[in-house]
This record gives C-alpha cells, structure tokens and sequence, in this order.
C-alpha cells in the first residue's frame, strides 16, 4: 500500500536535512580536535548541542502543540541554516574558535528541541496508523543512507579540501528542506484554535509530564533510553580521539567508521517491520540491551580497526531496530493534541541522558584514559540490562493495539 505524495515530500525533506547532518556529524569533531586535543572540550560540544534539551524542551512541546507544526519546522530549518551557514563563513576566514563553535551548536541545540518534537508529530498527520511502522522505518533507513553511510565519509573529504565546505553544504540542505516541508500537506483537517484564555505554559507542561510519567510503558521506555544514552553518549563524545589515538585512523577513515554505524543501520531498517510482527517488541528490545551492552565491551577491547568497524555495524542495526520500535509505539498510543509535549517529555529523558553522558565521558577520557569512558559504559549497561530484561515483557510490548494515553 503506497504511504502518499505527502509522506513522499516528508520522506524528501528527511533525506536532504541527513546528508547536510551527516557531511556536519563527521566534520564537526574534525573541526574541534583541529582547534584542540582536549577531549574533555571535544566532547563538551556534544554536550552543549544536547544542553537546550534540559533547559528548553519542555516548553517546546507545549509551542509545537499550540502552532502549525509544519510552519514551524520550517522556520527552525531557516535559522539552523542562517547559523550553520555563519559558522561557514567564520571558518572560512580564520575566525572560528571553540567558544564560537560551542555558540553556533547551541543555537541548533535550541532549534532542535522545537524540529524533532514537531516532527515526529507530523508523520501521523501524514500516514494511517497501521502504516507508521514501515514509515518510521523508510525515514530510519533514509537517516542511516544519508546522515551515517554517504555523508560523513563526504563530509571528512570535504574538511580535508576546505574545512568550511561540509558546513555549507549543511547549510544549503536545511533551506532544501524547508522547501520541501513548505509543500507539506497533512491527510487532518488543521486543528481548531483553543476557546476561551489560554492555559498558562506551566500548566500545559504538567499535562505532558503526567500523561508520559502516567503511563507504565511510556515511562519504561523514557528511563530505559535516558540512561541507554548517558552511557553510549559518554562512550560516543570522544569518538573521534578514540578513532585516532586507539585505532590509527586518519580523518576519511573516521569518517567511514560512522559509516559503518550506518551499514548496518540500514538493514535494521529494511527488516524492523517483519521482524517486529515476527518475534514481537519485547524480545527484540531484550536483544537490543545486550547488544548495546557488548557494543562497549567491544570497543573497550578493540585495537584493530576492523573490529571496531563490525561492532559499529551491529550496533546500528540494534539502534535503527529500536527506533523504529518504540517510536511507532508512542506515536500509536499518543493522542494528536498532546504529541509535541509528550514528544518534548521522552525527548527531555533521551537527550538529557547524552547531555551528562557527553560531559562525563570526556572527563572520563581525560583522567582515566581513552578507553575509560567505554568501559564505564560497558558496566553501566551491564546493570541496566539486568534491571531492563524483566519489565521489557510481552505483556506490556506486544499487544498489537495499545491501549491509547489518557490524560484526566
């Protein structure tokens, strides 16, 4: 059954924005190891990105209820070029900085809050229900081709020729795909403006909070994925160092060790949907726990690059897998009026978790050893895994039409 013209634009406009993420996912820390070789400041870029997240998230849901969604990642998408497109400039003449650097990545880190949650509200406008599975799969598989498989190899090629290269071409994708949101036609009528005075934005977050943290999968998931993301964001931070000083590699091959992430990625997309119906959602998120767990053993261990290239491979197929499942999950069972901010909640438990795991792992890195921080991630996971493996049950995964959220 075709998915629709306006899933098609979606699809278009996810694909572009990947390619210009991706060519900056493998520039960006080139760029920062080029102004310094402390992997405390490295990895703080990370965490600064990611730091909007703690501080503005939550209100972000409430506007992306309250506003057009489609207007509104359309503007974000403008001013993440205007900024992308400064840093070129500034790069281009000499002029960048880390403080500069750190600025422009938390800017975007603000524009983020708003375009994911918006986002991610806006395929169900686009698609039936019985669909979102294999559409959130088709977008998996477009973001791993474009943002992790062609892009960053591109993206290291370009700094070598011109470091500013990968930043302008980040920039052109974000007006691209601005147009193309701009296009956007949703299958629901607009909804209709709220009568009377509007409720306070404390008030609105409180609804967002309580309907997550209300329900008992919900909740599960968001906990599950902060703490996932503290260890894989401490371990993931000093990747470009780790790259370099454990394995040998030179700026094309880290940027082909993203790519490997992506290989891999790409299956787990292309197979999400059947293996779901197949084994069910409980299992497979079993499996994907133990998977992260040795994915940082793995690369504790690893000194030959080959080997780091494998576990990057399975570890994206876990994580494309694991996308695919739970955000169908949640766009299932969340009502359209309170999508951006419980988005906006589950955003805050999963970015909030990289956030301190940036930090701590660059810390970790400088004290204890460039290793440090994955080995800290493999014994984290390692617990987490055994406290996660009895709540992930069939009984509250595979129930193939969840009980929808109920806010009172």
């Amino acid at each position: 059954m075709p998915l629709g013209g306006g899933f098609a634009r979606l699809w278009a406009a996810n694909a572009v924005s990947n390619v210009g993420d991706g060519v900056a996912l493998a520039a960006g820390p080139l760029l920062l190891a080029s102004l310094t070789s402390d992997p405390a400041l490295v990895a703080g870029a990370m965490f600064v990105q990611q730091l909007p997240w703690l501080l503005f998230a939550l209100p972000a849901g409430v506007t992306v209820d309250r506003l057009d969604r489609r207007r509104l990642v359309v503007l974000v998408n403008v001013v993440r070029a205007i900024v992308i497109g400064g840093l070129a400039v500034a790069v281009g003449a000499g002029a960048v900085t880390v403080p500069l650097v750190y600025a422009a990545l938390f800017v975007i880190g603000i524009m983020e809050t708003l375009a994911d949650s918006a986002s991610t509200a806006l395929l169900p406008a686009v698609v039936p229900s019985e669909q979102l599975p294999r559409a959130n799969a088709r977008l998996m598989g477009v973001q791993m081709v474009g943002n992790q498989l062609l892009a960053p190899p591109l993206g290291a090629a370009l700094f070598v020729v011109a470091a500013a290269l990968p930043f302008a071409l980040n920039a052109a994708t974000f007006l691209l795909a601005a147009l193309l949101i701009a296009t956007l036609r949703s299958r629901m009528a607009p909804r209709e403006a709220p009568v009377g005075p509007r409720r306070p934005v404390a008030r609105d977050i409180a609804t967002g909070v309580r309907a997550l943290v209300g329900h008992p999968v919900l909740r599960i998931l968001a906990v599950c994925l902060c703490l996932m993301n503290v260890t894989l964001a401490g371990a993931f931070s000093i990747l470009v160092i780790y790259a370099h000083q454990r394995l040998g590699l030179d700026e094309i091959g880290f940027g082909l060790l993203l790519a490997a992430t992506a290989v891999g990625g790409l299956g787990g997309s292309v197979v999400a949907a059947r293996l779901q119906a197949r084994f069910g959602a409980a299992l497979l998120l079993r499996v994907g726990l133990v998977i992260e767990t040795l994915t940082h053993l793995s690369l504790g261990l690893a000194r030959a690059p080959w080997v780091a290239v494998v576990t990057m491979a399975v570890f994206g197929a876990h994580a494309s897998l694991w996308g695919v499942i739970t955000l169908s999950w949640r766009q299932r069972v969340v009502p359209d009026a309170l999508r951006g901010r419980v988005n906006s909640v589950y955003f805050l438990f999963a970015v909030g978790g990289s956030a301190i795991g940036a930090l701590m792992g660059g810390l970790a890195a400088r004290d204890l050893g460039i290793t440090a921080p994955f080995w800290i991630a493999f014994g984290g996971m390692a617990v987490l895994t055994a406290i996660a493996w009895r709540l992930f049950t069939p009984a509250r995964l595979d129930d193939p039409d969840p009980v929808p959220l109920v806010v009172g």
